[in-house]
């Protein structure tokens, strides 16, 4: 017996190619989206669990492939505790799907990373955020542009090592952060576009000209633009130039409001356009946590930084609040950006084919949000992984459906 079909009605659907008033979305016994239009043109079966939501927001979920952890929760220690306690966290915050970022830590511990990431893809249980691959961000990195990394984890390409994170992985690394600049990089960015891994350049002290080189390599995305990376010069463009000057170039951006000031944000998608900014959060164990030291980090208002310095260590940011923020500094509509936070990373992640819209086919990760955005339901795969206060709604076929 086929489960049943459930259709949320009467609501402001965005779909993510365009926004319905009155809109419904129907999904499939199976979490996928069988139709997404008008209340008029979706037939509703027979059979169908119909549900009122009010006139509320759906959008699609905000994929996230920029990630290390958040609640308390660290991805960087691979366990499969971690990985679902920050699959949860960040689905409270809109994240419906994620790439597993590591750290430019020693081999040892990428490849437990990268062990436990496949075993979450594969098993695709986490009861919040869909692990959808592994991003490498490192160790391929440039010394001067270490940030928070320490300088002895990272070292020039090294084909034999990153054959065996392949290996690790099951081909489960959807992208590679590294600095094309060092020793052999041309032929590492050629053998990983090759591979179908798509190639950002961060951490880099790359100048313009060597940047137009790895574009011609393959490489296609910065990593969290303007952060770790040669600054913009009139005299010396840098990475951060050729990112905004190079249209082959989709950029990572950190909207926290701290590691890219507002009026950068604002020129960042102003120059690029929505569909080649790509926002991330680059967020930490200690996103959520109260201030204070821990380990070798220390939290105070929000702001995450190596302890007794102001190197900033990663992020508290979230999805949701990254979308808030993005609209009051840039002033657009709420479909003009959405794409950077769903359609793009689906994109960059390789997984457009089912994340990023809400399209006939596709994966229903969705949520329902009230018109102050604020967050109420997250759906991934059709099922409901977080619910926060005012989501009761009316379940019409019986039942009152509360949350």
């Amino acid at each position: 017996m086929a489960a049943e079909k459930t259709l949320y009605r009467n609501c402001t659907l965005y779909t993510g190619t365009r926004v319905i008033r009155g809109g419904s979305l129907l999904v499939d016994g199976a979490g996928v989206v069988v139709d997404a239009g008008g209340g008029q043109t979706v037939s509703v079966p027979a059979d169908a669990r119909v549900v009122d939501l009010k006139g509320r927001l759906v959008l699609p979920g905000f994929v996230d492939v920029h990630v290390h952890g958040g609640g308390g929760w660290d991805m960087l220690r691979g366990t499969p505790e971690d990985f679902a306690g920050a699959a949860r966290y960040h689905a409270a915050h809109g994240t419906t799907s994620l790439l597993a970022t590591t750290g430019g830590a020693p081999e040892a511990d990428t490849s437990e990373l990268l062990r436990h990431a496949r075993r979450a893809i594969e098993e695709r249980n986490t009861g919040g955020a869909d692990v959808i691959g592994v991003h490498l961000e490192g160790p391929f990195l440039h010394p001067a542009r270490k940030g928070a990394f320490r300088e002895e984890w990272l070292h020039p390409p090294d084909f034999g090592e990153m054959d065996r994170y392949l290996d690790t992985s099951g081909g489960t690394i959807r992208i590679v952060t590294l600095a094309p600049e060092l020793e052999g990089g041309e032929a590492f960015v050629r053998r990983l576009c090759a591979l179908g891994i798509r190639v950002s350049v961060g951490h880099s002290d790359a100048s313009y000209e060597q940047m137009l080189d790895a574009v011609e390599w393959g490489a296609r995305r910065t990593t969290h633009h303007f952060n770790g990376m040669r600054p913009l010069h009139h005299r010396d463009p840098g990475a951060a130039g050729a990112g905004l000057m190079l249209p082959a170039l989709t950029t990572e951006l950190i909207a926290d409001g701290l590691h890219v000031h507002p009026a950068a944000i604002r020129f960042l998608f102003d120059v690029k356009g929505v569909c080649s900014v790509c926002v991330i959060t680059d967020a930490v164990a200690q996103a959520g946590l109260p201030d204070g030291v821990y380990g070798s980090v220390e939290t105070s208002g929000g702001e995450i930084y190596l302890s007794g310095t102001r190197t900033l260590a990663g992020s508290s940011s979230t999805m949701l609040g990254s979308l808030r923020r993005v609209l009051s500094y840039t002033g657009r509509t709420l479909e003009n950006v959405l794409p950077s936070f769903t359609a793009v990373p689906a994109r960059e992640a390789g997984a457009a084919s089912r994340k990023g819209t809400l399209e006939a086919g596709k994966d229903a990760d969705f949520l329902v949000l009230d018109e102050s955005l604020e967050l109420l339901e997250t759906y991934v795969r059709g099922r409901r992984v977080y619910v926060g206060a005012g989501a009761a709604y009316e379940d019409e076929r019986g039942g009152d459906g509360s949350c």
